[in-house]
Order: structure tokens, then C-alpha cells, then sequence
């Protein structure tokens, strides 16, 4: 018996395929192989075409199949994960309306500021434990206002991981943590927030049914199947944002678990159980992927826009032909704090833990006889790992103190200088493991179609790497890191 995961990223899709008895992985791939395009027309904008989405789903899930090793037929169900935030809009027969406007576009900042203060920040932080911020209700209202003609013609407005679902199955179902992540959640009715839909002037009738995570959210059609050689019928069990399903592949679910990643964005993410928020909203609360009534499961997500993606740019910009584990190697060559040269990863959007400015990227102490490309590519990893402290710092000032982070070996932690660097900057241990937001799709389908509980769904995971705090004088190289973070911000409040 085997499972299907689907993980739609930023970048690309990833499909894995994960045996069910043993919890291993049988076959992966992804597309393009080459990072995807976001479309920006203005600045601070960044969309999407959710029709390319659902090609590149089935260009990679072809190219796992075609890896062979086991029988399509014996796929027994379906798991999406999604990058979050995005706006999906489509009409009465389930055609897109217009591009995604995806997590990283900023254009709807004055508007979800606005509705912060007009609905009140108390009732908003009480009820949706967030602002509405630059989040997807937000994203809607700005189509509302600017392109009307669209707004009317929207049957059901959708996250990401919702569209595939409805292409896969032809069903349209949401949930309380794709509801949160959108700031359309009321905590404290457990329902659509009234607040929210009122001030926006949204119709009801736009949101798709509510179902838990973990459950049948509509069965693989007909023709899908052909197309995809699955079985006609097969159900999609399990829908989840990257960042909870992140959390979930690497079993973090109750209270205190901490997990990170670091791919296109930057995250730290933490499971509470306590209804709370930063009264800034510089960290947001989610619903958890196992949040329910009686059982209070929340996501405290510290998210950095620009971590892989001012890596990605690094090595546009510096490294010709360089891969990035040549990158990484060079940056070795450099001293811990890159004799003085800063580096801030901030160019990809407004940044939440920021209060929702837009720094940039910049880079500072240049000193044309001393800096190399070791130093370059040192002084990004560098800045990434100030980021990630600079946010946990947020998170410790909101009760969330972490003994120890799980992380993924992937991406940014490929590198053992990022690796080391991160847990230098925040101090508190890394616990590394082999996992894959794909794989936890899939193992969360495995768990919504009651394969196996959560605890069955983890028993084979093992740490493959445990990294500790090293004293290398990287907290001089912060505090000068955020000497310059507090001087921008300075200059951008006044």
C-alpha cells in the first residue's frame, strides 16, 4: 500500500510516493527543475498562475512514476501541502479568475493595516490572534477594490493546496487552519470571523465547506486518473500549509515542539496550546494541522521572506558557474563574522517580523581589498542566521522558548556553515532529519484515511544529526548585524 504526497512550493512542485508499512520513501521528484518564475508587475508584487501549478503537479508526478520501482495502482491516497497565504479565485465552473497573489506580495499592506485599526486591534488579536496584515483576506479586499469586475464573478476563493485538491477531485473544501492562515478564522467561535467579513463586505457563499486536516476532501476523478495513471476514486486525505505540514513531517504536534525550515522563506514555527498573540503581530498564530475544539493545537510561525531567496540571489549575482555546495564550500573559507561584511536578506516583500516594512536587501562594510566571494557567500548565510535570531527573540518576548529545533536536512541546512551559524546565533540545539514536506503530505494522508495515527505515522524517524551551540564569537557578529537592522528601520519609522 502506498501513499501520495504533493507539495506545491514557490519554487517548484515535489511529489513523493512513501510505503505505508514501513514509512520509507519509495520514489520522489519534482518540477521544474529549474526554480519557477514569480510574476511581479510592480514592485512589491508577486503572483503566480495557478493553471501552471496544477502542470507542473502532473509533469512531477510523471516523473516519479517513470522512476519506477512500484505500481501506481497501489496508491491508496493523497496528501497536498501548499505554500500558504496565496489567493486563489475561481468562477461558478471552476476556472481561474486571475493569477495567484501569492504569500510574498506586499500590496495589500495599507489595506489589512487599515482594517487593524477600524475593526479594532483588540477584537482582531482576541479573535484571529493576528491582524489581518498583508494575509489573504486582505489579498481579496484588494481585488475588491481594484478589479471589480473579477470580484464578481468569484464562486469560491481558495488557498493554494485547495485548487489542486478541487482539480484532482473537482471539490472544494477548506478547513480551520487554511481559514486562520488567511485571517478569516474566529478563535473564539471556532468559525468564519463575522468581524472580518462584514468590514471587507464579503458574501458567505465564497468560502468552501469546512473539513478537519485530516479527512476526505473529495475522490480522484475519471479522467484525472487516466491522466495521472492513479485509480479513479482514490481520496485526498489530508491538505495542510507548508509550515504546519513541515511541522507535522517532522512530528511536531504537541505543545512546546519546535520546528524550522529554510527554503525560499525562513521559519520557526512552535506548537502551543494557549489562545495567544504578539500584540504586534510581528509572529502569527495558526491553527495547528491537529487543532480542534476541545483540544487547542496553535502554530506560532515567525516567518523571513528572504532566506533562500537571497541566497538564490547570491549566486546569481557572485558565483557564475558555482553550485551551491561549491558556494558553501568557498564560505568555509572565511572567517566567522566575515571580517566585518553584513549582509541583509530582507528584498523579498514586506517583512511581518518587521511590522510589515519593506528593509531590502543590502549589503554593508564592503572593503574592496579584503572581501572575496568567500566572504560574500559567507556573509549571506550569516545574515540569514541574524534573521532567524532577530525573529526568535520575538517569539522568546511571547513565551515560546525552544530547547531544541527539528529541522529537515535540506535546502539551507544542506550547509553545514548555515547549520552551525543558526544554532550559534538563536543558541539552542538542531536536531536534523531526512524529510521532506512531500513526504509529510503523504504521510498525513496516511493518517486522514486512518492508516495509522499520528505516533505510527513518526515511529521510524530518526535523527540523523544533532548540531550544538559552539562559542565562535558569533554573537559579536549579530549584535553588529542588528546595529544596522535597528539603523533602517530608524531611518524607514521617521
Amino acid at each position: 500500500m502506498l501513499l501520495l504526497g504533493i507539495d506545491l512550493g514557490t519554487s517548484s512542485v515535489k511529489v513523493s510516493v512513501v510505503d505505508v508499512e514501513k514509512q520509507q520513501l519509495v520514489a520522489s521528484a519534482q518540477y521544474p527543475e529549474t526554480e519557477a518564475a514569480i510574476i511581479s508587475l510592480q514592485t512589491g508584487w508577486a503572483e503566480q498562475s495557478p493553471e501552471e501549478w496544477w502542470q507542473q503537479t502532473g509533469h512531477a508526478i510523471a516523473l516519479c512514476h517513470k522512476k519506477g520501482g512500484y505500481d501506481p495502482a497501489d496508491i491508496t491516497a493523497i496528501g497536498i501541502a501548499y505554500q500558504m497565504h496565496g489567493l486563489v479565485l475561481v468562477d461558478k465552473n471552476q476556472q481561474v479568475l486571475r493569477n495567484s497573489i501569492i504569500w510574498c506580495d506586499s500590496r495589500a499592506v495599507e489595506i489589512g493595516d487599515k482594517a487593524f485599526d477600524e475593526i479594532g486591534h483588540e477584537a482582531c488579536l482576541s479573535h484571529m490572534l493576528n491582524s489581518p496584515g498583508n494575509f489573504t483576506a486582505s489579498k481579496l479586499a484588494w481585488v475588491k477594490q481594484n478589479e471589480p469586475a473579477v470580484y464578481e464573478q468569484i464562486d469560491k476563493i481558495m488557498l493554494p493546496g485547495d485548487y489542486i485538491a478541487m482539480k484532482l477531485t473537482g471539490e472544494i473544501t477548506t478547513s480551520a487552519s487554511a481559514l486562520s492562515e488567511g485571517i478569516f478564522f474566529d478563535f473564539q467561535f471556532n468559525g468564519i470571523s463575522k468581524d472580518v467579513i462584514e468590514y471587507f463586505g464579503f458574501d458567505d457563499s465564497l468560502f468552501p465547506v469546512m473539513k478537519p486536516v485530516f479527512s476526505a476532501h473529495g475522490r480522484v476523478k475519471p479522467d484525472v486518473a487516466a491522466a495521472l495513471k492513479l485509480t479513479t476514486g482514490i481520496p485526498v486525505t489530508y491538505k495542510a500549509g507548508d509550515q504546519p505540514n513541515n511541522a507535522l513531517s517532522l512530528n511536531v504536534l504537541k505543545p512546546g515542539e519546535v520546528a524550522a525550515t529554510a527554503g525560499t522563506s525562513g521559519v520557526i514555527y512552535g506548537v502551543s496550546d494557549d489562545l495567544a498573540y504578539d500584540p504586534q503581530s510581528r509572529v502569527n498564530t495558526f491553527a495547528h494541522v491537529n487543532y480542534a475544539n476541545d483540544a487547542k493545537r496553535l502554530g506560532v510561525l515567525l516567518c523571513i521572506n528572504g532566506t533562500g531567496s537571497l541566497y538564490r540571489w547570491v549566486k546569481n549575482a557572485f558565483a557564475g558557474n558555482l553550485t551551491y555546495q561549491q558556494m558553501n564550500a568557498e564560505a568555509e573559507k572565511a572567517p566567522v563574522g566575515s571580517n566585518g561584511l553584513r549582509i541583509m536578506p530582507f528584498g523579498n516583500g514586506a517583512e511581518r517580523m518587521l511590522n510589515n516594512k519593506q528593509v531590502g536587501a543590502h549589503l554593508h562594510n564592503i572593503d574592496l581589498n579584503l572581501h572575496t566571494l568567500a566572504h560574500i557567500f559567507r556573509a549571506g548565510q550569516e545574515g540569514i542566521a541574524a534573521a532567524f535570531r532577530y525573529g526568535l527573540d520575538i517569539m522568546r518576548e511571547n513565551g515560546m522558548n525552544p530547547t531544541v529545533i527539528r529541522a529537515g536536512k535540506s535546502n539551507l541546512f544542506l550547509s553545514s556553515l548555515f547549520t552551525q551559524s543558526f544554532v550559534n546565533a538563536t543558541g539552542v540545539p538542531v536536531e536534523l532529519y531526512n524529510n521532506d514536506g512531500s513526504m509529510g503530505a503523504a504521510l498525513g494522508a496516511g493518517i486522514g484515511a486512518e492508516i495509522f495515527t499520528p505516533s505510527e505515522a513518526f515511529s521510524n524517524a530518526k535523527v540523523i544529526q544533532r548540531v550544538e551551540p559552539q562559542g565562535d564569537g558569533f554573537e559579536e557578529t549579530y549584535q553588529s548585524w542588528k546595529g544596522i537592522l535597528q539603523e533602517h528601520l530608524s531611518k524607514l519609522s521617521s
